[in-house]
């Protein structure tokens, strides 16, 4: 997620707050069949994991492993929940007070329904503030979207800077198999010295294993999260943007969870990606569970992607 926030102040007022050609009227009967659509074509939803990583970390309340980063006045705790959201005038980030070095990190997320394109919500690791120019990151970034079409999952990876300047990302990027705009759900990034693993629901979405030093982010990284718009962008390159009439875009999270290696730990172990017995990766049924979600949501894999540089990528 290419995004720094003392920068989104001055680039906010550029944003466009023109009317999009959807009418207003029209958001409820999308997001209707929208809804519709999702539960039609798969109600039985992936296989079972058979193993919940999610379950294995207590939660931790907002206040006791987070703070406001920016945008004080568009977050709001309440009963565990925070609420965070985007107008004309501002977003809103909050940022872990502890910098870790591998371990679990989960949040439940409800997003806004109807017309929220151009708009990020996002929860994700970085080390851009220690490290400006030359960053690690780790994302999870919900793209919005209109609403005759579903949100994106976009999962991405960048390593020592490929996220800065000339940009070098790692996206796979994925419908979901339910609507997330009506309930809470489960997003989680287990970082290992050996993989990484985005999980939606403890049901592993994708394995990003380190293959060379080059390729693997190793350096302590915060957690964050964020709602921003990125209006160029976001949603379908940059067509639709962020339109205002239909603010406050809202980003709800609770249920968080950060299990890792902070640089207080004398001795630290990540959670196990499985049972015992895999050597503390995917077991065979988290694998297939996986494939199905490949097979039936993944929508994009920079690996695929033929206009990309694949010099630049030598994992693929």
């Amino acid at each position: 997620m290419i995004f720094h926030y003392h920068q989104f102040y001055l680039k906010f007022s550029m944003f466009s707050k023109t009317t999009m050609l959807s009418s207003l009227y029209m958001v409820p009967l999308f997001s209707l069949l929208f809804s519709f659509m999702i539960c039609g074509n798969n109600a039985e939803g992936p296989p079972s994991p058979g193993y919940y990583p999610s379950s294995k970390v207590s939660p931790t309340t907002f206040d006791h492993g987070f703070r406001n980063l920016w945008g004080p006045q568009h977050q709001k705790l309440d009963q565990g929940s925070l609420k965070i959201w985007l107008d004309t005038t501002s977003g809103s980030g909050f940022k872990s007070l502890h910098s870790y070095r591998f371990g679990y990190f989960g949040v439940a997320v409800k997003l806004q329904t109807g017309y929220t394109a151009g708009v990020i919500t996002s929860f994700y690791l970085s080390n851009n503030q220690d490290y400006p120019g030359n960053h690690d990151e780790i994302d999870i970034e919900f793209l919005g979207t209109t609403p005759d079409k579903p949100y994106v999952l976009q999962t991405n990876v960048y390593i020592r800077g490929s996220g800065d300047a000339k940009v070098i990302g790692r996206e796979m990027r994925f419908h979901l198999w339910f609507n997330p705009t009506q309930d809470f759900h489960n997003y989680a990034i287990l970082w290992k010295p050996s993989e990484i693993i985005f999980f939606v629901d403890d049901v592993p979405i994708r394995r990003y294993p380190r293959k060379s030093d080059v390729t693997f982010p190793s350096r302590p990284m915060y957690v964050y999260g964020s709602i921003w718009d990125a209006s160029s962008w976001a949603t379908e390159n940059g067509k639709y943007k962020a339109n205002y009439t239909y603010q406050p875009f809202i980003g709800r999270y609770k249920n968080f969870k950060l299990q890792g290696c902070t640089n207080y730990s004398t001795s630290c172990r990540p959670p196990s990606a499985s049972l015992p017995g895999y050597g503390g990766s995917l077991s065979r049924q988290q694998n297939v569970a996986m494939q199905w979600v490949q097979k039936n949501y993944l929508v994009y894999d920079y690996c695929r992607d033929n206009t990309k540089d694949h010099t630049l990528t030598p994992e693929c």
